[in-house]
């Protein structure tokens, strides 16, 4: 599987662009700004950008969605909770962040425990409602995509637009600390850490 991290938008969001190896097809999760950035990788390593998923709808993350989408006509996935958050700049906060503001449509829309075929891959998708309604984490092989659920010793903000403590917490201790240990976890921000460091040492799911 390819894998390559990018560092993008003015908070320097993580975006991951995964590819199977086998047929190229790719996908890109969180653009969150520097389209031009990522359409580079995606030359470079002569992928097939096949669509685009978002964890969730905040505007730090969706910055790159539209130069994305502008260049290679894929479709946007995201869980349809988060939908009206995409669709208005405020609730999004694109208006606040000192870029251009971004509101977005979708018409794919994930579902808890939905398979996402991409070429040989299968994504497994697990709605994590807590830092927004919507948000979601993707299971790809060993790797666990958490978007703003969940990070390296901390956990997601839940005092935005449609933030619930109780259901992040809920949402986390039921969907991933299930999963085995050695599954890396990818955040949007921040480092890289595994499910079992997390159980034994994130003060806030212990």
């Amino acid at each position: 599987m390819f894998l390559e991290k990018l560092s993008v938008g003015i908070y320097g969001v993580n975006c991951y662009i995964i590819a199977d190896d086998a047929t190229g097809k790719a996908t890109v999760i969180d653009p969150g700004g520097d389209s031009d950035k990522i359409l580079k990788v995606l030359e470079e390593n002569e992928l097939d950008l096949s669509f685009i998923i978002l964890t969730h709808g905040h505007g730090d993350h969706i910055g790159g969605v539209k130069g994305l989408m502008d260049e290679t006509n894929v479709p946007l996935y995201i869980h349809r909770d988060d939908l009206y958050i995409i669709q208005d700049k405020d609730k999004n906060y694109s208006s606040r962040m000192g870029t251009n503001p971004v509101e977005l449509d979708a018409e794919n829309f994930l579902i808890d425990g939905d398979l996402i075929k991409l070429g040989n891959l299968d994504l497994k998708i697990f709605h994590t409602p807590g830092h927004t309604p919507g948000g979601v984490c993707i299971l790809v092989d060993h790797y666990l995509f958490t978007g703003d659920t969940l990070f390296a010793n901390s956990i997601g903000r839940s005092d935005l637009e449609g933030g619930n403590h109780n259901q992040l917490i809920q949402s986390i201790k039921d969907k991933l600390m299930v999963l085995d240990d050695e599954i890396t976890v990818l955040p949007g921000h921040g480092p890289a850490s595994r499910i079992g460091i997390e159980k034994l040492t994130n003060p806030f799911i212990g």
